[in-house]
């Protein structure tokens, strides 16, 4: 019997029964340099996957929307140096074609696009036929109907390696917490998609 997990180690990473896949890196690709020292850094540590915001969907319009095609040459430095697969966020059926033709290893999909169902649907036409593994985050707001159907959406078009991202809800309460988890919610959710992997994104 494999001490590994099954659905891991289809989407190409040997994660041990009972363990995390851990997936590290910058919130946003700053510079090759920025890169290449937090890869290096973590090389010790059980990281399986290495990720970078290189489009970032920001909530306000003076903050920087990342750097852009450029990172993806930076994060092939990365995957040549250390080994690291590599995982980035995609919000669009243009991102996503230059993302596949870098080779990225796994696409992620944010909170922000996962509350618009025109995006998701966009996406899912094109990942069509993708055999790359895809994580979707829950929608910023504490919604379930519009994270089944961000999922259903993908399945519907074939979309197979499937992940969730729980990353934690905008509200409007103070909190200590910038979003909160709403265990509850998830595991309402987790009901619905019970053989998925759950990915717990700890960032405040």
């Amino acid at each position: 019997m494999s001490n590994y997990s099954p659905v891991f180690s289809q989407w190409g990473f040997p994660v041990e029964l009972g363990q995390p896949l851990i997936i590290a890196g910058p919130c946003s690709a700053e510079s090759r340099e920025q890169l290449l020292l937090t890869a290096n850094a973590i090389r010790s540590y059980p990281v399986h996957l290495f990720r970078a915001g290189i489009w970032m969907p920001r909530s306000h319009g003076e903050t920087s929307a990342g750097i852009g095609n450029a990172a993806l040459d930076w994060l092939q430095e990365v995957r040549q140096e250390t080994g690291f697969k590599l995982a980035v966020e995609v919000a669009t059926p243009q991102q996503l074609k230059k993302v596949l033709r870098a080779d990225i290893d796994v696409l992620w999909i944010g909170a922000r696009t996962t509350v618009n169902p025109f995006a998701v649907q966009e996406l899912a036409n094109a990942l069509a036929g993708i055999d790359k593994p895809v994580l979707v985050k829950n929608p910023i707001t504490p919604d379930l109907g519009i994270w089944f159907n961000a999922m259903e959406r993908l399945q519907n078009k074939g979309v197979k390696k499937l992940g969730v991202i729980l990353r934690g809800f905008v509200h409007r309460q103070p909190s200590k917490w910038r979003f909160e988890p709403e265990w509850e919610l998830a595991r309402k959710f987790r009901n619905e998609f019970p053989s998925l992997p759950y990915i717990c994104d700890p960032s405040r």
